[in-house]
């Protein structure tokens, strides 16, 4: 997905920008290269910088609800400082490392509806513009499929994914928000917990796991969160099945949260456990075990249509915005 903009604090007959992303799959930590394609106007322009800086749309709680906006979590400098004559066309290549907690985008090609974006800045003569906006695509690490094709082989199923805005008190966190993939309980944990949602914290060193149960009541007693956090090596090798099923025995376990998650408005526990918190792509049920682990299940033949909907909205409704 491509939008090739007319620079707009510059009006008709200034340059072009069309940034192009090579194909596939990145992933966090990874480097991510392209091209950044400009043409000339109608007159000669000073290109000050190039700018490329990654977006993500994010969902915050507050005390009245919640609401979505899109946050920007990096910014890289790859290119400037020459003229481009009238009409002339000039490509700049560019190769940047991503951020190792970049979230997750897809499992085994089908989209979480997690929306990502790389939006090129550029500065010509003292005026600045945002002139293109691409939809990025991140694949998980070796440690955060294994771990995800473990919960499927467990017998759990893929609910959601959002990014919320806050932090994880206790956790190396780097990004203002967080990613939370919420999963169906396995049956053999369907009487203890409504959903089980997984964070991954990526580093150089390795991959924090957060794991979150919602807790169901027993009969002199409400339900309730459980949090817990587990620290892996990229390379690990183990028995993956067996690893989660001790983790989440663990976790169900628990009899309160050992970590506590922080946002912008103080102390808060910013997971919503309702029943209403949808706000991925509405997937209800997904996936189960097998060798495609959680990858995201076509309910009916409506699920992948509603992701790219979601997808396509975000960046049109973001061009439509800047124009």
């Amino acid at each position: 997905m491509v939008f090739k903009r007319l620079l707009g604090s510059l009006g008709v007959g200034g340059p072009t920008v069309d940034t192009v992303l090579d194909p596939g799959t990145a992933r966090p930590g990874g480097a991510l290269t392209g091209q950044v394609h400009l043409e000339g106007g109608q007159a000669d322009f000073d290109i000050e910088h190039i700018t490329l800086e990654l977006v993500a749309r994010v969902e915050a709680e507050h005390a009245e609800g919640e609401s979505e906006g899109v946050v920007a979590f990096e910014r890289f400098a790859v290119g400037g400082g020459f003229r481009l004559a009238a009409g002339q066309r000039h490509s700049v290549p560019f190769t940047v490392t991503l951020p190792w907690e970049t979230p997750v985008t897809e499992l085994h090609g089908q989209h979480l509806g997690i929306v990502l974006g790389v939006r090129t800045e550029l500065a010509v003569a003292g005026a600045r513009d945002k002139g293109d906006l691409d939809q990025l695509s991140i694949a998980p690490l070796p440690a955060q499929e294994a771990i995800l094709e473990a919960f499927g082989q467990l017998g759990f199923g893929f609910r959601s994914a959002d990014l919320e805005y806050g932090r994880i008190a206790g956790t190396g966190q780097q990004l203002p928000f967080y990613q939370e993939i919420e999963l169906t309980p396995a049956p053999q944990y369907a009487h203890q917990v409504n959903e089980i949602e997984v964070t991954f914290l990526a580093n150089p060193g390795g991959v924090e796991v957060v794991l979150e149960a919602d807790k169901r009541g027993g009969l002199f007693s409400g339900g309730h969160d459980a949090l817990t956090r587990f620290t892996v090596g990229h390379h690990d090798s183990r028995d993956w099945n067996a690893e989660v099923d001790a983790w989440v025995r663990q976790l169900t376990e628990r009899h309160g949260g050992a970590y506590a998650v922080y946002g912008d408005h103080g102390h808060h526990d910013s997971h919503d456990h309702g029943g209403h918190h949808q706000s991925g792509p509405g997937m209800g049920t997904a996936v189960a075990a097998g060798a495609a682990g959680l990858a995201v299940g076509v309910v009916g033949g409506m699920v992948a249509a509603e992701v790219v909907d979601e997808v396509g909205d975000f960046f049109e409704g973001d061009e439509e915005d800047e124009g």
